[in-house]
């Protein structure tokens, strides 16, 4: 992402004029910098028992926990049978029209796939209540009965949403899997749950189920979303193929449409959501009606002024709780989502022509929801385009980063920052967003701070998971500060359970710590066919239900969270020592060589290493300064590239910024030629580690490095 155009290009003496200039005109506060409503040392939970561990519920809502955001309406298909008459008229999905794909031959002899893209075309409230009408009708009318699975594996788009709105209304219980998952995962997930109808796509259909079909017995009818045609013959003859656009043609014929749908009750099951399985195998979990319709009022509250006026951008994993519940609150308040993805969410991604328009920069979204990875590769991407400025663009920058650094700790804004230095950075994500959220791991301090200011909008933390609907706590969008996830929501309330052997109790000074609890109505119901994992997970006592989390938390004074640890991700070294893996890594992610980095560590041994996806063009300017050529993968292998990315290691593990103990830096390093997506099956859909995966990946360097081989 270029943003040095967005900089002042003058001589060297009117910069420095301008920016003592600049300075006098900015300290002018009916000018150049206005005061926020900042809520930092304000209470904003505290504990109902008094003691450190809590239970700390949110001040607001001390007294009871919410578990409806609309009163009496304790579904979703009632939620959404009162949006669409509310709204009935308002844009509601969108997506944008392909206008033509070419193939363009990359410097390595790769040839990638670009798009060129036109303008969103919109689905009204009312039309996408009738699409989910006949949907629904088409559904039932192929034999779907009420209170039977049916499994969505499709990529984010419209149909998505329509799909599961119409299993909402239907009563038919949705099971969602990842579009990334390999087949091995897919035909585990659907032979789990049983399901005998599947939606996807086209491209899942070819490259994914084809090949798999002999291993679902139960599987009876395929339908795809895309408006195109295939040849049924390829496909057994058991499994009845459907286009979307049929089964809705066939819900609308009135012999099947004037059959009343059965409606489910609040304690009915809504959803079966596959976790990412970073741990292991995916665990499916039992999400009712109630559940969503608590968390999604929980979340709701807490975004401000969420209403009609807003757009959405949706592009994360719809299977992914963050994505479902962002999007369902959203349209549950009368929002439009604009449809996107990863690979054509910025005029520069992989996926978008050069010289065309990414769907950001088209959509213009207000609002927008990202997981740290994401923030994280966009905050490096502008670092590294501001290290190729020349000096005296460089210092502008500085200065006017740090100069709103200032002003934002004590709450105030700075239009002329963010009209003159910013707006080109602005830009990137459309220029219009009013509110960033991040959720599905921690979000570094320095990320959550640099997006702030650059962005020109409050970029706040969220902590939840599967099995709290993705609902746990929030940032106020009025606090300030950075590496805290927020208070709990009106529909939970949080404790912190000892963890002795961790090192982690209510007694901790100055703040009490512990493993995370999350009791209230949006904790789901359990795992589905794993009563040993309720066991271990779930807790029912003195009427609420709890979730034990496995991460561990801090509350600070004001009650808002903080994430610290996790309880899988510590290991103990031969001499004691705990390392916290994520800690580290979080740590070294800010050293411009790296892309990613996995820290691994082993009990009968006393140092840690690492594996790292460089960056491509720091690593090899890197290793033509040292005298290294040879193609990527050779420069990656060779011992005096590795040699020279562990200095630079070590040497951001000592700075102030990480604070990194001795045991804590690595030792040693390996380079990975490839990157870590979720297709590779190295990192979740939210990008997260999968730290089970990337040891058997990774087994022969280790032996290796441990001198074991």
């Amino acid at each position: 992402s270029n943003i040095k155009y967005g900089i002042l290009s003058v001589n060297g003496v009117l910069i420095y004029i301008g920016l003592y200039f600049f300075y006098f005109c900015s300290n002018l506060p009916f000018l150049f910098h206005i005061q926020k409503n900042i809520m930092t040392n304000t209470t904003k939970a505290k504990s109902t028992s008094g003691k450190p561990c809590g239970p700390y519920r949110c001040v607001d809502y001390f007294d009871s926990l919410v578990t409806q955001g609309f009163p009496g309406i304790d579904t979703l298909d009632k939620i959404f049978d009162h949006v669409f008459k509310k709204y009935e008229k308002l844009e509601c999905l969108g997506t944008r029209e392909l206008l033509s794909e070419e193939d363009e031959m990359q410097p390595s002899g790769k040839v990638f796939k670009k798009l060129i893209l036109g303008e969103y075309k919109w689905t009204t409230y009312e039309e996408m209540n009738i699409q989910v009408s006949h949907f629904g009708s088409g559904l039932a009318a192929l034999d779907q009965k009420p209170k039977s699975l049916i499994c969505i594996f499709c990529e984010t788009r419209a149909e998505w949403m329509i799909s599961a709105n119409a299993c909402f209304r239907y009563n038919f219980p949705l099971v969602t899997l990842y579009a990334t998952l390999g087949q091995d995962a897919i035909v585990y997930g659907l032979n789990h749950c049983g399901v005998t109808h599947l939606i996807t796509s086209i491209e899942l259909l070819d490259t994914k189920l084809k090949g798999v079909f002999s291993k679902l017995p139960k599987l009876k009818h395929v339908i795809y979303v895309d408006k195109k045609s295939i040849n049924k013959a390829e496909y057994p003859e058991e499994i009845q193929i459907h286009s979307f656009e049929s089964v809705m043609e066939l819900g609308a014929k009135p012999e099947h449409l004037s059959v009343s749908p059965s409606h489910p009750c609040s304690s009915d099951l809504a959803i079966i959501m596959y976790t990412s399985g970073s741990t292991g195998i995916p665990k499916g979990v039992m999400i009712a009606h109630s559940n969503l319709v608590a968390g999604m009022a929980g979340q709701c509250e807490r975004i401000p002024n969420l209403g009609p006026g807003d757009t959405y951008i949706g592009y994360l994993p719809l299977a992914h709780v963050l994505e479902l519940s962002a999007e369902l609150s959203c349209l549950s308040n009368g929002c439009r989502i604009g449809y996107s993805s990863p690979l054509t969410l910025s005029d520069k991604s992989a996926k978008i022509k050069k010289g065309t328009q990414g769907d950001c920069t088209v959509l213009k979204p207000t609002l927008m929801a990202a997981v740290p990875e994401i923030m994280d590769r966009i905050y490096n991407n502008v670092m590294n385009n501001v290290q190729e400025m020349s000096c005296f663009q460089r210092k502008i920058f500085k200065f006017a980063y740090n100069y709103k650094l200032g002003k934002i700790k004590h709450g105030h804004d700075t239009p002329l920052c963010n009209k003159v230095i910013f707006k080109k950075v602005k830009s990137l994500l459309g220029g219009n967003i009013r509110l960033l959220l991040s959720g599905g791991a921690p979000l570094s301090p320095t990320t959550q701070r640099f997006m702030n200011i650059c962005f020109c909008c409050p970029v706040g933390q969220g902590y939840g998971l599967t099995e709290t609907c993705g609902a746990g706590t929030i940032m106020e969008s009025s606090d300030n500060t950075v590496g805290r996830v927020g208070a709990p929501l009106m529909c939970n309330e949080i404790s912190l359970r000892d963890w002795p052997e961790g090192g982690y109790t209510e007694k901790d000074k100055p703040n009490p710590r512990g493993e995370i609890l999350i009791g209230g109505p949006n904790v789901t119901m359990g795992y589905y066919k794993n009563e040993e994992a309720n066991k271990d997970y779930f807790v029912d006592e003195h009427g609420q239900r709890w979730f034990c989390t496995g991460d561990i938390g801090e509350f600070h004074p004001d009650g808002c969270l903080q994430i610290v640890d996790r309880k899988k991700d510590l290991v103990k070294l031969q001499a004691g020592e705990y390392v916290s893996l994520a800690k580290v890594e979080s740590a070294l992610k800010k050293c411009p060589l790296i892309d990613n980095i996995c820290v691994y560590a082993e009990s009968d041994h006393n140092y840690v290493i690492c594996f790292v996806v460089p960056n491509q063009n720091k690593l090899t300017l890197l290793a033509n300064k040292i005298g290294v050529r040879g193609s990527w993968e050779e420069i990656c292998n060779h011992p005096c590239v590795e040699a020279q990315v562990l200095k630079e290691i070590i040497e951001v593990a000592a700075s102030n910024a990480a604070k990194l103990e001795r045991f804590e830096t690595p030792v040693k390093v390996r380079l990975s030629p490839e990157p870590w997506t979720p297709d590779s099956g190295l990192v979740t859909d939210a990008f997260k580690l999968k730290r089970k995966e990337l040891k058997k990946h990774f087994i022969n360097d280790i032996e290796k490095m441990y001198g074991r081989s």
